[in-house]
């Protein structure tokens, strides 16, 4: 291997660990100026903003959703950085049960606890809804990198009305398109 063939595999190594470095929160605390709100969150940074719009085919449509397709919403919980307070609009509305979850990325890495949401449709030939809290099973959403087909214990389990939306983020102005899911409890009218 030649001297300019390891330098820039060297430089390429420092350039990603900087990048993941960079995706991080502190989850400490100690430095997080939103206070013990984002202490009770998790790092969001691998997870797909945007999604095709596809849903699972088993998933059914809310009849009367109290927010219909294409209304707008404000978004009250922040569970990624720059959702919370961004007006969403509606672009599909589900009845099921979301869960939250905890699980061991199939990639690597730290263990991601108390995800929200992963929809009863969303796992891989689960018993009937509500699982229990504690039950361990598979998914294939594929919100997060390393989530796809990973194994998820249950920590809460919510039937409600699921939404897809598109909002554009508080923090840096970013387009997200068919973001996978918010909850009704998750929503306030305007």
């Amino acid at each position: 291997m030649t001297f300019k063939r390891k330098w820039s595999i060297g430089l390429l190594s420092a350039a990603a660990l900087i990048s993941l470095s960079a995706c991080t929160e502190d989850k400490t605390g100690t430095n997080n100026s939103a206070g013990t709100e984002q202490q009770a969150e998790m790092d969001h940074s691998t997870m797909n903003h945007s999604s095709s719009g596809e849903v699972p085919s088993t998933l059914k449509n809310a009849e009367n959703p109290k927010f219909p397709v294409g209304s707008t919403a404000i978004i009250t919980d922040g569970h990624m950085d720059g959702m919370k307070g961004a007006e969403a609009t509606i672009v599909g509305a589900y009845n099921t049960t979301a869960y939250m979850i905890s699980y061991e990325p199939t990639l690597g890495g730290k263990r991601v606890e108390n995800h929200k949401w992963v929809i009863h449709e969303e796992l891989i030939d689960p018993d009937g809804a509500p699982l229990a809290p504690g039950t361990e099973v598979k998914t294939d959403a594929a919100h997060m990198e390393g989530m796809e087909n990973a194994t998820v214990r249950i920590d809460e389990a919510v039937k409600t009305t699921v939404y897809m939306v598109d909002y554009t983020s508080t923090t840096n102005g970013e387009a997200v398109k068919n973001h996978k899911w918010v909850t009704e409890a998750e929503l306030s009218t305007k």
